[in-house]
């Protein structure tokens, strides 16, 4: 009598794993959804892991090995974390673009991952990694979501999504067990993401995320001294908008959803953002303060051309709401019963109705991460009853750090590590140093970079200044590289100062000035969306943004946001001269990082003559 050998079993948790065993564990329960053409679709757990295992097989059928590199290009959607856990399955590597790179980050990206597959959404990215491929050899195949124009292309290297998948079901039918033999060699070392840095100081580096941390943030984050309680589960629901390959979105728009079987909802891009979370009204939502700051301005927008009789019953419970924010910032975050009382009334007349509109009446857990927040912003969201949590990670430590809890929330600090997290600041430097293990495996292709950020102790040199704040909770002061040293010799942290500007809804963007000079400076992009509303209630004529930015009017009105900035200020931090920008600043055009960040040294170069005249 023969038997047969049985078959290898995983024995390492993945991305990939984590699907299959809700698949089997709830097959009916919905894992995703998805808004298109106005509906929403919904996707069961049994339909993702079925999707990941025919786009695994297909990813075999091509030849993908274990460590191989497939990139994804694309707005965030089903079939992104779909090519995101086939990837993993069959241990290769998943690397993500943001929608917005232009072709030549798009072959920068590609070039230095080395990656085989290049999975894209639409015409618009194909044709992007189309113009350059004649450089990237090592890619050898090109698939797309939307064939709307791609399907006119005749390039070998070319196949469309259905193709693959067919490919994929063809090879699971003749290769059973190819993909179970392939997952059961998973180990926790093996390299799952690169995840590539902003660029804001040079080109962007990868940033390699083992398996091993990514189980680290599942269990950090949701977990056993979670920050979140309850921790997430199967009841609440996140709406996923901001990109995908950015480890922020990455951790709760993705990881979230597969290690704790919450549900995730895509909606149709960032422009229906507002209809979309209002049609779901998430239980958790994180944001970046950009995010944060528009909900907030919308609605200054919304009550300026409401009727008087709202305009009088929005002004006195927000004023209240004002108060309630502020004794919940002194009280740590925590509600009396005293508190509960006047917010109570305030749901009843306003908050309700508020908070439904900007699509948070559910919310149970806000989050505020990748960059500073005013204080004041976090103070009104309190004060209408949505919890916000500023938290603390970076793309090298797995987006884990330190973060506000329920009930020790100090404002103004990113809040205190995790329980099993290493924190320490330079003691010459003040620079936060960082270990846990979350902290990545290094960077790809680049032994100097890795070297310079992680020390032979396993120490994360993060590149932040920070400070204790009553022993407990961390403060950022900066970034070491953006600090201002006067001509005085005074350090000054810039984005505090920007921050508290762009506090006021007329102010888009600040770039503070003021190294190695006698005084600071700025320059100030608005709002257009804003003023423009305010300009229109003013009967002043616009076309453009320049043609706004450049009316005097508007620049008084930026001179008194300044002034009432400068009064937070002692004298040497305040911004004696600004320079109104009269262009948005754009990625494409090299001002900004994919993230939205300032690349300082750029604004420099290309506002120089600007700058200059301020100092003359």
């Amino acid at each position: 009598m023969t038997t047969t050998a049985p078959r290898p079993v995983t024995t390492v948790q993945t991305v990939a794993t984590l699907i299959r065993d809700r698949a089997t564990a709830a097959p009916d329960q919905v894992a995703l959804r998805e808004k298109s053409l106005g509906v929403w679709q919904e996707t069961t757990w049994a339909g993702y892991w079925d999707a990941v295992e025919t786009a695994a097989h297909g990813f075999l059928a091509l030849g993908i090995e274990t460590g191989d590199r497939i990139a994804i290009h694309s707005e965030n959607r089903t079939e992104w974390v779909v090519t995101d856990s086939a990837t993993v399955a069959v241990r290769g590597i998943s690397m993500g673009l943001y929608p917005t790179n232009p072709s030549a980050e798009v072959e920068y990206l590609l070039g230095n991952s080395g990656s085989r597959v290049h999975v894209a959404e639409d015409q618009e990215q194909v044709d992007k990694v189309l113009a350059v491929k004649h450089n990237l050899p090592e890619l050898e195949k090109i698939i797309y979501f939307e064939g709307r124009g791609v399907d006119r292309y005749e390039d070998p290297m070319l196949m469309s999504w259905d193709a693959f998948m067919e490919l994929g079901r063809s090879h699971r039918a003749a290769n059973s067990h190819a993909l179970t033999e392939r997952m059961a060699g998973a180990t926790e070392d093996d390299i799952a993401y690169l995840i590539y840095t902003s660029g804001t100081t040079g080109p962007p580096k990868g940033a390699m995320l083992t398996v091993a941390n990514v189980n680290y943030v599942v269990q950090r984050l949701a977990d056993t001294g979670g920050i979140i309680d309850p921790p997430p589960g199967p009841e609440d629901e996140l709406v996923s908008y901001l990109p995908l390959c950015h480890v922020f979105e990455k951790a709760f728009g993705h990881w979230f959803n597969v290690g704790k079987a919450s549900v995730t909802n895509y909606g149709e891009s960032l422009d229906t953002l507002p209809t979309d979370l209002r049609e779901v009204q998430p239980t958790i939502f994180e944001a970046v303060p950009r995010i944060w700051e528009k909900m907030h301005a919308s609605m200054l927008i919304r009550m300026s051309s409401a009727s008087l009789l709202k305009r009088l019953n929005y002004g006195f419970w927000m004023k209240r709401a004002e108060k309630l924010g502020k004794r919940l910032v002194d009280n740590g975050g925590t509600w009396t019963p005293w508190m509960r009382v006047q917010y109570g009334l305030g749901y009843l007349f306003l908050y309700r109705a508020v908070k439904e509109r900007l699509g948070l009446k559910r919310c149970r857990y806000g989050v505020s991460g990748a960059a500073p927040i005013a204080p004041e912003i976090l103070e009104f969201f309190m004060g209408i009853g949505v919890p916000i949590y500023e938290g603390y990670g970076m793309t090298e430590n797995s987006a884990v750090a330190t973060a506000n809890r329920p009930g020790r929330v100090k404002v103004g600090t990113v809040g205190e590590p995790y329980d099993d997290i290493e924190l320490k600041l330079d003691e010459q430097t003040g620079e936060i140093l960082i270990r846990h293990p979350g902290v990545f495996a290094g960077y790809w292709r680049n032994p100097e970079a890795t070297a310079a950020t992680l020390d032979a102790d396993g120490w994360l040199h993060t590149g932040d200044v920070g400070e204790w704040v009553d022993g407990t909770h961390v403060k950022i002061v900066d970034r070491i590289k953006d600090i201002i040293i006067t001509a005085g010799g005074k350090n000054i942290s810039p984005s505090e100062i920007e921050n508290t500007l762009k506090m006021s809804p007329f102010v888009g963007e600040v770039i503070v000035i003021g190294d190695r000079r006698k005084f600071l400076s700025a320059l100030i992009g608005i709002d257009y969306d804003v003023v423009s509303e305010w300009a229109q209630r003013k009967g002043l004529a616009h076309t453009t943004y320049r043609d706004l930015a450049e009316k005097p009017e508007v620049r008084e009105l930026i001179q008194r946001q300044v002034t009432d900035a400068n009064a937070k200020f002692a004298s040497v931090e305040q911004i004696k001269k600004f320079g109104l920008l009269t262009k948005e600043l754009d990625h494409e055009e090299g001002e900004l990082t994919a993230t939205q960040k300032v690349k300082r040294s750029v604004i420099e170069e290309k506002f120089a003559e600007e700058i200059e005249a301020m100092y003359r």
